[in-house]
């Protein structure tokens, strides 16, 4: 995968995809599957804001069924299974807990019903041909079963808990890139670091837009037959920019913020009742990922990030409903936020609005020919959105559209019969390296390319930081993942900075990596390394850092 920016610039695609996290990376994944030429520019990295830094899971989302989101739920239960198959390097079962704390046999009744009905609308969960990836449904564990495996839920109020499956994204990140990819593998041109500034209208219809390369501080047109916008929570804000006016559909922006500690729980997943809301106590990586709040979010997405309030209030909430935890802020390893983009339904709050996605043709909603947005939805039905999204796109030329096998392809690591033989296979292959399941399930079979571009240097499989990268990772990634920054690298390519701030001898250890692939100097390289520091403050991470030109 290359950045190649005079291709952007000199080709007239068929679809021009503005937004380069999971929607975007879907859509132009299945465009270019169905034979579309396409382009995809990316402000800043791919899957640099919400796409990253969200819960990690892939659900169907059992509190939806409270609103009668039936279908909603259903849709997302199908993609699970399919996000099963075709990735199932990163996505994986995950046992949950519901513990009963002092409810009584009302509450315990109402969940009964809600988690049968999730069993129900999962009736395909068992069809995946590996034995592994098959969830069973729910159950009801005793008092003394649920002390007994999860010590933490050990209380005077606990009544039991019941026990459903789900499944859990190990880099999201990384599962976005993938089809970004696979999107490249199928003659998409992509490039992150290019910023859409403004879309070139001709005669009531949009036919591309101009942009600014970020890193080359180049401005150029880009030509396309067909634009969709992709901006997650800066959607409208572009639009109404782009447009000269605000668009007929609007965002409400909810802030979600994530808290890495020490390991709080054994085995299992918690989902924790909490007055009229919910938490998560997730197991990640070998320690515990705390999430999340959901709160309205009225400045600009580019200012969103975690402040140390924020974390003193979170903990405050864990501990009313989960005191075992014993939530300490000088035991936070790592913290971020992100933003959900909600299709605002004129209700009050945030935490009720449904997660429904909406595909705008802005023909129809505001007199402006050749371009869709999307706006609002789900990670776990983000394929699912782009199949539509690419129906419609077929569908407002008349034509009709050629049958969607995004569903039926793997992803570029994913090629796998069976997960844990291929695993347990690669970590007797490679026993010198201490992290090989790390590295399985971040590339799957795209581990492969790893030991090719370390053939000719033993001294890339060395580890990296202490999260169980190695060095052939940084290279890998500036080779064939167009890495850009060490920012880059850290947090969206490898793990080394996803479990904290790495120390400055890692980060210029992955400066230094880059520069003999990009021809950094050590002035460049010092650069990179205070960027990628920046933010990372007693565990805190801000997810946006401004490269010096546009903004949208």
């Amino acid at each position: 995968m290359q950045r190649l920016i005079r291709r952007l610039a000199d080709q007239k695609f068929d679809l021009l995809v503005i937004g380069g996290g999971i929607t975007g990376a879907c859509i132009a994944r299945d465009a270019a599957l169905r034979g579309l030429s396409v382009a995809l520019v990316e402000k800043s990295d791919f899957s640099g804001a919400t796409s990253a830094n969200n819960t990690k899971l892939i659900h169907g989302g059992l509190r939806y069924l409270r609103n009668f989101e039936v279908g909603l739920v259903r849709e997302a239960l199908r993609e699970r299974r399919i996000w099963q198959r075709i990735a199932p390097h990163q996505v994986q079962p995950l046992p949950f807990l519901v513990p009963l704390m002092g409810e009584g046999l009302a509450k315990r009744a109402w969940l009964e019903a809600g988690l049968t009905l999730y069993d129900l609308l999962s009736y395909d969960r068992a069809r995946l041909d590996d034995p592994f990836q098959r969830l069973p449904g729910h159950s009801w564990l005793s008092r003394r079963e649920v002390a007994k495996r999860e010590p933490i839920l050990d209380d005077r109020n606990l009544e039991g808990a019941f026990i459903y499956y789900d499944a859990q994204m190990y880099s999201p990140e990384r599962l976005a890139l993938e089809c970004v990819i696979d999107a490249a593998d199928h003659a998409a041109v992509v490039a992150n670091y290019v910023a859409a500034r403004a879309l070139i209208v001709r005669n009531g219809r949009v036919i591309g837009c101009a942009a600014a390369d970020r890193i080359g501080a180049e401005n150029f047109d880009i030509e396309a037959k067909q634009t969709i916008v992709c901006a997650g929570p800066w959607a409208d804000l572009f639009l109404e920019q782009a447009l000269g006016k605000p668009p007929v559909r609007r965002l409400k922006r909810s802030k979600g913020i994530h808290v890495i500690v020490p390991a709080r729980t054994n085995t299992y997943a918690l989902t924790m009742a909490a007055g009229d809301e919910h938490f998560f106590v997730l197991p990640w990586r070998g320690h515990t990922l705390l999430g999340t709040t959901d709160t309205g979010f009225c400045k600009s997405p580019d200012e969103n990030a975690v402040e140390p309030g924020d974390i003193a209030a979170f903990f405050a909430f864990i501990q009313r409903y989960l005191p075992n935890a014993r939530l300490e802020a000088d035991k936070v390893e790592h913290a971020y936020a992100g933003l959900r983009p909600l299709v605002d339904d004129g209700s009050s709050g945030t935490y009720g609005v449904s997660r429904r996605a909406e595909i705008v043709d802005h023909a129809k909603e505001d007199g402006v020919a050749g371009l869709l947005s999307v706006i609002g939805g789900k990670w776990t039905s983000s394929r699912f959105l782009a199949e539509k999204a690419v129906d419609a796109l077929f569908a407002t030329n008349g034509r009709p559209a050629p049958a969607c096998r995004t569903s039926d392809l793997h992803l570029p690591g994913g090629a796998i019969d069976r997960i844990a033989e291929f695993e347990a296979a690669q970590i007797r292959a490679c026993p010198q390296i201490a992290g090989m399941r790390h590295i399985v399930r971040q590339y799957g079979t795209r581990c492969a390319e790893l030991w090719t571009c370390a053939q000719a240097r033993p001294d890339l499989t060395a580890p990296i930081g202490i999260t169980g990268d190695i060095a052939v990772q940084v290279v890998h990634a500036v080779r064939t993942e167009m890495a850009m920054t060490v920012q880059d690298v850290v947090l969206r390519r490898t793990g080394i900075g996803q479990l904290g701030r790495p120390s400055a001898e890692v980060l210029a250890r992955v400066a230094e990596l880059m520069a003999g692939e990009l021809g950094w100097d050590r002035a460049h390289q010092a650069r990179e390394v205070e960027a990628a520091s920046v933010g990372y403050t007693s565990g805190l991470h801000r997810t946006t850092v401004d490269y010096g030109a546009a903004k949208v």
